[in-house]
């Protein structure tokens, strides 16, 4: 495979990415991996 075809799919492979990560925090899901990390955190050091 050529140099330039490996940049064109790895380039296209990020912008999906980050288009994915975008359409995730428009929808408001970071706040919800947000809680539910610290919720696995206080349950691990036994306050929650």
């Amino acid at each position: 495979m050529s140099e330039k075809k490996k940049n064109v799919i790895a380039f296209s492979i990020i912008a999906v990415g980050v288009a994915f990560l975008c359409f995730g925090i428009y929808r408001g899901e970071a706040m919800v991996v947000l809680r539910k990390a610290v919720n696995i955190c206080l349950e691990c050091i036994g306050i929650g």
